[in-house]
């Protein structure tokens, strides 16, 4: 059976970006005097030694070959979301299980929508030419929203010229999109490319008077690192004490790659509020602090705007924090349409993952996770110990910045046109000409 082969730490190390579960002791939340007087030497994480790893793949790669080995029939059938899980985290026997989700694929019709959606998951992030034909038979079959857009974008990686065929079969078997925020996003996906508004606008708005704010930008794709940015509560992007801006690497890419209203899709692009700091009882974003952001609809109103709105979440909301010259851009929306399709606990936060399962990426030393905005940390090999963390410096960085002790402001994720990873110099040209 597959449970022989799962160790406790294993079952943990496979948990969503979600700090908190009812299996779970509860996490440390800091205020921001709190978060300020941390240090790195405050923080270690056996698991992130070179011992603690080593056990850990190990275990990984037997379950792994475990499930794999498995005979065709129903042990098998459940037995495949959680292998493809964790050859797409490690990176392992990734040829090795193609030939399983290869088979599957055709009999994902008459499957329920949670296995259609993990396979497909599996699909996009690791077999998309391989999966082709047999999507191309499916798509049709399935009547849920959510794998449905999962096989769509999966066929568009594979060949974008199937994004013609796709505008025209979601009306068609889904006359009702438009209600839908998963079918809604990829619709727009597929429509003519739009021209950005200035980024200068958009760095430049107020969003709340008196409340900090990150700013994470992003290429498009998310193959490229990107950086973070922090404005503080007088609407100033933060510099050091030379006068340099403050701009640390963080990536936003989900290993699955898909897009933000997806379930472990990438960081949305919009707007976020940010509730606190908190340690987390997942272990692959580990011990250090993270800045709990909140996309529309995971917080109420009130929450989102801190303070005592008294109205229903809307559109018209939303915009109400953007500048006008955003506000009909379809591309900072995202956050508000993965908000209405539930996605929710995108955290801003650092790493335990080896980043040697990602060695040759575009994003090295980026660990992409599920959705989570994550920067990269330095553990000691020996010990386990944290040595060096971009998350705490950053979420430290956020704390004075706000002069507010409950932390909170907001997080703004946007996409900078172009290729390869954002640089300080382009930062710092976006910055001068919004006049921060």
């Amino acid at each position: 059976m597959i449970a022989r082969f799962l160790l406790p730490l294993l079952a943990l190390a496979l948990a969503a970006c979600a700090p908190l579960t009812p299996q779970k002791p509860a996490e440390k939340r800091y205020t921001a005097t709190e978060l300020l007087a941390l240090r790195p030497a405050d923080f270690s994480w056996p698991a992130s030694s070179t011992d603690g790893e080593r056990a850990l793949r190990d275990g990984v790669l037997a379950d792994i070959r475990a499930r794999i080995a498995l005979p065709p029939g129903p042990e098998r059938d459940a037995a495949l979301p959680r292998l493809f899980d964790l050859v797409a985290q490690y990176n392992l026997e990734i040829d090795a299980a193609r030939p399983l989700l290869l088979e599957a694929l055709p009999t994902l019709g008459r499957r329920d929508p949670d296995t259609q959606r993990a396979l497909l998951t599996a699909a996009h992030a690791l077999y998309a030419a391989d999966a082709e034909p047999a999507l191309l038979t499916l798509l049709p079959e399935l009547q849920t929203s959510k794998p449905f857009a999962i096989a769509a974008y999966t066929l568009i990686a594979a060949r974008p010229s199937h994004a013609v065929a796709i505008g025209g079969l979601v009306p068609r078997q889904f006359p009702q999109w438009r209600d839908d925020p998963r079918l809604l996003a990829l619709m727009d996906a597929i429509a003519p490319v739009r021209q950005q508004p200035p980024l200068s606008d958009l760095l430049a708005a107020p969003l709340r008077p008196g409340y900090p704010a990150l700013y994470s930008l992003q290429r498009p794709g998310r193959n490229d690192m990107g950086l973070v940015l922090v404005r503080d509560a007088d609407g100033r992007f933060v510099r050091d004490t030379a006068g340099q801006l403050f701009a640390s690497p963080q990536l936003a890419l989900a290993r699955t790659g898909l897009p933000g209203t997806i379930t472990n899709g990438n960081t949305p692009q919009g707007l976020f509020t940010i509730v606190g700091a908190g340690t987390a009882t997942n272990p692959n974003i580990g011990p250090t602090p993270y800045l709990h952001s909140k996309l529309p609809f995971e917080a109420t109103p009130a929450e989102f705007q801190h303070g005592d709105a008294a109205t229903e979440w809307s559109e018209a909301f939303y915009d109400s924090f953007l500048p006008p010259s955003w506000q009909g851009a379809a591309s900072i929306k995202e956050a508000w349409l993965a908000g209405r399709a539930g996605r929710d606990e995108l955290l801003v936060h650092g790493t335990t993952l080896n980043p040697a399962y990602f060695a040759g990426s575009r994003y090295f030393p980026g660990t992409p996770q599920q959705g989570c905005m994550i920067s990269s940390e330095d553990w000691d090999p020996a010990s386990g110990r944290l040595v060096a963390s971009r998350q705490l410096t950053l979420a430290q960085t956020y704390a004075a910045a706000g002069r507010r002790d409950d932390l909170a402001g907001y997080l703004m994720v946007v996409e900078l046109p172009g290729e390869g990873a954002v640089t300080p110099a382009e930062a710092l040209a976006l910055v001068v000409a919004a006049g921060r």
